[in-house]
Order: C-alpha cells, then sequence, then structure tokens
C-alpha cells in the first residue's frame, strides 16, 4: 500500500512540476507588453466562445492537467494578471472577479459541465496507461469526456442563444 501511495504521489510530482514551471512562464514571460498566457487565451478564445466560455477559461483547463483543482486559480491569476496562482477565500471577492470578466450564468453553466465532462488529471492518465499498459487506453480516456464536454458545451451554448433569440 505504501509503495503505491509513493508511486502515485511521484507520478503527480512528474506531471505538477513541469506543467508548473510552464503555468509561471506562460504567466510571467512577455512579448511585447503582454504574456504568453495572453497569446495563447486569444487564440483559443473564437473556440472557446462556441463552447459558452473564453479563451482564458479554457487555457486554465488545459493547464489544469495536473490537478484540475488549480483551474480556477489559473483563471483568477489570468483575469487578475498576477503572474502567479491566486487563492481567494472569498467567495463574494471570486464573483466579483468572474463578473467583471464577462461571466454569465451561461458561462457557470457551462464552466460547470465542462469541469464534469473533461478529460482526467495527468496522474490519472499515468495510471491509466501504467495499468492498461497501452496507449491508445489513455488517449480514449483523455479524447471520449474531452469531446463529451465541448459538444454538451457548444449544445448549451447553441439552445441557450436560442432561446435568448427568441425571447
Amino acid at each position: 500500500m505504501l509503495d503505491r501511495t509513493l508511486f502515485v504521489l511521484g507520478r503527480a510530482v512528474s506531471v505538477a512540476a513541469p506543467v508548473g514551471i510552464i503555468i509561471w512562464l506562460f504567466a510571467n514571460v512577455t512579448i511585447g507588453n503582454s504574456s504568453i498566457l495572453f497569446y495563447i487565451a486569444n487564440f483559443l478564445d473564437p473556440f472557446a466562445k462556441l463552447m459558452g466560455l473564453d479563451g482564458y477559461i479554457l487555457t486554465a483547463f488545459i493547464l489544469g492537467i495536473p490537478a484540475n483543482e488549480i483551474v480556477l486559480p489559473i483563471i483568477l491569476m489570468s483575469y487578475l494578471s498576477t503572474g502567479s496562482l491566486v487563492d481567494m477565500d472569498n467567495a463574494f471577492a471570486i464573483g466579483e472577479v468572474l463578473k467583471q470578466n464577462g461571466w454569465t450564468l451561461l458561462t457557470g453553466i457551462n464552466v460547470m459541465l465542462f469541469t464534469l465532462l473533461h478529460f482526467p488529471c495527468g496522474t490519472t492518465l499515468m495510471s491509466i496507461k501504467k495499468e492498461s499498459g497501452n496507449t491508445k487506453w489513455t488517449l480514449l480516456a483523455f479524447a471520449l469526456p474531452t469531446a463529451c464536454g465541448i459538444i454538451l458545451c457548444m449544445i448549451t451554448t447553441g439552445v441557450w442563444n436560442l432561446i435568448s433569440f427568441i425571447y
């Protein structure tokens, strides 16, 4: 049991450390007057809009692969342009930051849906690879829920826009 626990923790560190460095670099290295994170978010923004999200939210999900619980801190870091992960204890303050950055009821719904239906964390993917011994199962475990999440968010956004157009 201790051997398994240490093995999983080792895998978590092997995924989290490199991605932590990447997140820091994206948030702190600038090209012109903007961070790399800004450019990535703007590149992803048109696709994210189809899902009822924005580029920063989608970027946070991608960068959150080591652990899903860092998605919201990455979103807040991006919106506040702090250059480091943000940990806010006040739910009201978090809500204000999200509203100031264009969040609507639709955004909240789609973030919840995509949180439920997107790729598992990096440690889980590494465990799937190790236990199955097959890269195909790992790719399927990544792609299937992510595709479901993207499609469901797009459907939700389409229905929302249709209802908003009618009323």
